[in-house]
């Protein structure tokens, strides 16, 4: 973001990226208050004597060291009877573990998180758990990272690092425990400082939701223990180079370090395979030397691969992978594994003649479209839930996740590889990263010298941990802010010694740095709401350009949500009083109401009436204003100037219960937001242009359309046609290519100041495979741009949207049947309007639900929030897990715009 006041977009206060912990209710975490006593040790975790295994610990017992009398030694010293201790698991902040154990009631509701007391996590909180080990002769070894903020670190009584080492989110460590371990039960023990994120590298939640009260200290991480013989492999990696654009051949070289942990010399057998192709070396290393082992096409002919399995983006192609084996080997025992998977593609992200930056992966560019990703809010990782919104990525026709700060665990990065979504990882603003640069504008102390190391160790444990995935395809070292030279330096430096393969890039932002120079990117807005024909204005944070993170801001969830995370009294103040300060949207002082939002709602579509009013109004102003936000940047992406190059939506996902930034919410349900994202992004589509009146077909597919037919036609409220138009025999090209079909006329008589766009594509064999439905007033939205702040553009007059609301209640009829194999269902629904009038259903939604009525989620939908006219009806499909369904046979609830709602079964 460019600067801004103090307390602005972003509010520091705290954060960090991973954690496991407490069971899913569809998808999402119960938080239910049922409490649990606490108890004493954590389970034992077994380790194996196998050279080359690395056991996570299993889990801890958590105390807080205001309740710990007893000595350091004592505390991590096997047998200590943690009497009162409360169980967390192997990745848990303290917070997360006093949730899981029912301490506190569920903090996603209500106001129930203020009631948490702060003062309890401003002391150092015990880590304590034992392992077992049957064989001493090998090394042991104790791995981490995912520490919040700093630890001093014992075992078996004994101290092995301290906090001042042991510090930041992200940094890497590995301590030598060998002398320590013993035969039986040994005992690991983390005192886990208070984290405070404006002056410790680690992690701040800005200005997405409310902050933890424990600001997210503990380990989120796993602890690994790990076993080997004399020569330890560490560092393996690929390093990958496509032939582009033929994508015949690709070399592969292959790189490990060799280490020696003993005081003699000794000469260690590495052994590799890659797919068929097998290698070995003998490596002779002094006492205690480390050595780069590199294996490449020069000296093993097999790493040359001829007509490699290559890594697409969804959409694109196939996400195939290759995996590494590494086996060290010392006078014919194996002493150390290694393993690496990896998938070959190109990353180039050059700025063009605009400055804009434009990637382009394997050769073949692409628009960025993607969406902010939020970790959970307590750091609990959870892989399906995971897993859930990465494949609603997918089904939206998104291709990016940027994760500013909140680095996801290895699963996540692994997930993206499988399912094709690209990722922007990078630092966070507003706290401790950009201390040097942000000034007075933003929280965050400025650097020391011991922050350097730390900065330097974090950048060098990630660059190692994400370098090998296709879908990561750059890191950003700034957000708001470019670093200065020497931060930048200090970045830069650990990247190349860890053979970072992907472009870096300086900001999120429209900055510079001295080395890297223009990051290509702008962070213009808006955050708040604007008009939909904002996004087609080339100007802040219009459809030119990379921008980095944009939205018209809230998003209000369904009302199932609604109801699952406000009280009655929250929800009548939430469509009554839009002075009102949302507990749920922001602590920031800037998004801390909706008044800006409801004024719009309000201005375009009449004042709403009730709570169920209000929410059918916001899933139709979603709709139409997400849609306009993607369709722009969709359109503008050819452009032969400055054409748009990506355009991040501001979020894709919240970490709790929230009322703005998300096209899915905490529950995994879905409203105008989603649909109107899937429906912009449909392979073949066709769009209305807000600036000119143009109807264009954006072609996403590889190949060229031929033979189609667009058809435009306008509508009164009430059905009455006013305007139709068809072209055929159009062609569009491919990769993301536009064609302009018609221009709609300027005025058309007898049009009411609201009216309806029906926008239908259909191919050579008359199939149709776009339909897409507006609600346009003869009156503009007329935008102040003279009053632009860093988070919107004021609006001096709405479009008159009033008119829809008289549009007559139109039945819509439902048939389903439900089909379920190897754990998935699939629900077939057919709706078909029944009335006898002209009046069509506008924005008909079709819900999945229960037995109770409640929805099922996730679910994945070929489409819904569907427009009908008399006569018509479509097929739609929702697939879910089965053991969702939780045993009984699904509905289907059907409602709309002018729809009355009605449930079906759907057996």
């Amino acid at each position: 973001m460019p600067p801004r006041p103090a307390l602005g977009r972003r509010f520091a206060v705290t954060a960090l990226v991973i954690g496991l912990l407490a069971a899913l209710t569809n998808g999402a975490w119960a938080g239910s208050r049922q409490a649990r006593p606490p108890h004493g040790p954590a389970p034992v975790t077994r380790v194996p004597s196998a050279a080359g295994t690395a056991t996570p610990l299993t889990g801890y017992a958590i105390q807080s060291s205001a309740k710990v009398s007893d000595s350091a030694a004592s505390v991590s010293s096997p047998g200590y009877p943690a009497q009162g201790w409360y169980p967390a698991a192997p990745r848990s902040t303290v917070l997360a573990a006093l949730l899981a154990d029912g301490v506190y009631a569920d903090p996603f509701f209500s106001t129930n998180q203020q009631k948490i007391p702060k003062a309890d996590f401003e002391v150092p909180w015990w880590y304590r758990s034992d392992f077992t080990v049957q064989d001493t002769t090998r090394r042991t070894f104790l791995d981490f990272g995912g520490v919040i903020s700093a630890a001093d670190v014992y075992v078996n009584g004994h101290q092995v690092a301290a906090a001042k080492d042991v510090t930041g989110a992200y940094t890497h460590h590995e301590l030598d425990v060998t002398s320590l371990v013993t035969t039986g039960t040994n005992t690991v023990a983390f005192r886990i400082q208070p984290d405070d994120p404006a002056k410790d590298l680690t992690m701040g939640w800005i200005d997405w939701l409310q902050p933890p009260p424990d600001r997210n200290m503990g380990i989120v991480r796993d602890v690994l223990v790990r076993r080997g013989g004399p020569v330890a492999l560490r560092d393996t990696h690929v390093l990958t180079k496509l032939a582009v654009p033929s994508l015949a051949s690709a070399d592969l070289t292959v790189k490990t370090e060799a280490r020696n942990d003993t005081a003699a010399p000794v000469t260690a057998e590495i052994t590799g395979t890659l797919g068929a192709t097998r290698f070995t070396r003998q490596v002779p290393l002094a006492a205690h030397e480390t050595k780069t082992v590199t294996f490449s096409p020069a000296d093993t002919p097999g790493l040359r691969l001829t007509a490699p399995k290559v890594w697409w983006p969804a959409g694109m192609g196939g996400q195939p992978l290759y995996d590494l084996g590494l086996t060290a080997s010392v006078a014919g025992t194996p002493s150390d594994t290694a393993h690496d998977s990896f998938g070959i593609r190109d990353v180039q992200a050059p700025l063009n003649a605009d400055g804009a930056r434009q990637y382009r992966i394997n050769g073949r560019k692409l628009l960025i479209k993607g969406g902010g990703w939020s970790p959970d809010e307590f750091l609990r990782w959870d892989g399906r839930y995971a897993e859930d919104r990465l494949k609603y990525a997918v089904d939206l026709g998104l291709n990016t996740i940027r994760l500013e700060g909140h680095l996801e665990p290895d699963e996540f990065f692994g997930l993206a590889d499988r399912y094709g979504i690209l990722t922007l990882p990078g630092w966070e603003c507003c706290d401790k990263w950009e201390g040097n640069v942000n000034g007075s504008d933003e929280p965050g102390d400025p650097w020391t010298d011991a922050d350097y190391p730390v900065a330097k160790a974090s950048m060098a444990a990630e660059a190692a941990r994400l370098r090998d995935h296709p879908s990561v395809i750059s890191f950003l070292i700034g957000s708001d802010f470019a670093p200065d030279a020497k931060t930048e330096k200090t970045y830069l430096d650990a990247l190349k010694a860890a053979d970072w393969p992907v472009p870096v890039v300086s900001a999120a932002s429209a900055k510079s740095s001295p080395r890297l120079g223009s990051s290509g990117m702008k962070m213009t807005g808006p955050y708040d709401w604007v008009p939909p024909g904002y996004w087609y204005a080339r100007r802040e944070g219009g459809a030119t350009g990379f921008n980095s993170e944009t939205s018209a801001g809230p998003s209000i969830p369904t009302l199932d949500t609604l109801r699952r995370m406000l009280t009655p009294a929250e929800l009548d103040t939430l469509w009554k009083d839009p002075a009102a300060k949302q507990y749920h949207r922001s602590p920031s002082p800037v998004f801390g109401t909706l008044k800006i939002y409801d004024a719009a709602l309000t201005g375009r579509y009449g004042a709403p009436a009730s709570l169920a009013d209000y929410v059918r109004k916001a899933q139709l102003a979603q709709y139409e204003n997400v849609r306009a936000q993607f369709e722009a940047y969709e359109r503008n992406a050819t452009d032969a100037s400055k054409p748009s190059t990506g355009v991040i939506h501001w979020m894709l996902n919240s970490g709790w219960t929230s009322l703005h930034w998300q096209l899915t919410d905490r529950y995994l349900d879905q409203g105008g937001a989603y649909f109107g994202a899937k429906k912009a992004n449909e392979p073949l589509h066709i769009q209305y242009g807000y600036d000119d009146r143009s109807v264009a077909v954006v072609n996403n597919r590889h190949e060229t359309a031929t033979g189609l037919t667009a058809r435009a036609t306008l509508f009164n409220p009430d059905g009455t046609q006013k305007y139709d138009r068809t072209v055929t025999d159009l062609t569009v090209s491919g990769d993301g290519a536009h064609g302009t079909a018609l221009t709609l006329p300027s005025s058309v008589r007898g049009l009411s100041s609201a009216y309806l766009l029906r926008l239908v594509l259909t191919d050579a064999a008359g199939t149709e495979v776009s339909r897409n439905v507006y609600w346009l007033s003869t009156r503009p939205d007329t935008l102040d741009w003279s009053g632009t702040t860093w988070y919107y553009t004021p609006t001096t007059s709405y479009a008159d949207l009033q008119g829809l609301s008289s549009m007559a209640q139109v039945p819509v009829s439902a048939t389903a049947a439900t089909r379920s194999s190897d754990g998935t269902s699939t629900t077939t629904v057919t709706l078909r309007t029944t009335g006898s009038g002209k009046t069509p259903a506008l924005l008909t939604d079709v819900h999945l639900v229960d037995a109770r009525g409640k929805p099922v989620l996730p679910v994945r939908w070929s489409d819904n929030e569907v427009s009908l006219w008399p006569g018509e009806s479509v097929t739609l499909t929702a697939t879910c897990r089965t053991a969702d369904l939780r045993g009984s046979a699904p509905g289907v609830r059907v409602s709309g715009w002018n729809t009355p709602e009605r449930t079906v079964p759907a057996s």
